[in-house]
């Protein structure tokens, strides 16, 4: 073998390793309550599925949670105090009371209820879950004018609300929030 292939061939194998590089696509990094709701989501999957077409729960993808939560506030009260609350409660629907196809009753019709999370996840989980639903499966744009506010109020990695509770504040604690079953903000006018 020439001597010169020799210091040719001492350079495959790091030659190798950036070629390998450079075929794997870049990670991106996410950070925030998204990033959170990323990972915690997992255990809705069961019910959700892994891209939130449904199944036993309700769909989420293709825009269907944000048609039930135009306002996170529902949504949030929602998944802390689970469906079943607002059967007892004697409400009779939660979410937009004028959904496009018509309003989601508590166990819609099958008496399977959205369990509650408030006490098994914490609020920070809580929302980052929901912000994960919102804009990774239920495709809300948090550079539309439609959804930047609330994106940049609660999902953004340094959004307000979401410092608010990692400090320790609760649901309770912030405005809009409710940690009982309520009537949907857009119906309380």
């Amino acid at each position: 073998m020439p001597f010169w292939a020799m210091g040719a061939l001492s350079f495959l194998p790091l030659w190798g390793f950036m070629y390998a590089r450079g075929l794997t696509p870049e990670t991106k990094v996410v950070e925030g309550p998204i990033s959170i709701g990323t990972e915690v989501y997992t255990n809705c999957s069961s019910c959700h599925g892994a891209a939130g077409g449904g199944g036993v729960g309700r769909q989420l993808s293709g825009g269907e949670v944000l048609k039930t939560f135009p306002a996170i506030e529902d949504q949030l009260n929602l998944v802390y105090t689970g469906s079943q609350a607002y059967d007892v409660a004697g409400l009779t629907t939660y979410g937009d009371p004028n959904r496009e196809g018509g309003p989601h009753q508590p166990g819609w019709g099958k008496g399977a209820y959205m369990p509650a999370q408030g006490g098994s996840l914490t609020d920070v989980e809580i929302l980052g879950v929901v912000c994960h639903e919102r804009y990774d499966l239920g495709g809300a744009d948090p550079t539309s004018e439609q959804w930047a506010a609330e994106y940049e109020e609660w999902c953004a990695p340094e959004a307000p609300k979401f410092l608010e509770l990692e400090e320790g504040k609760t649901f309770a604690d912030l405005e809009g929030v409710g940690t009982t079953p309520r009537p949907s903000v857009l119906a309380q006018g």
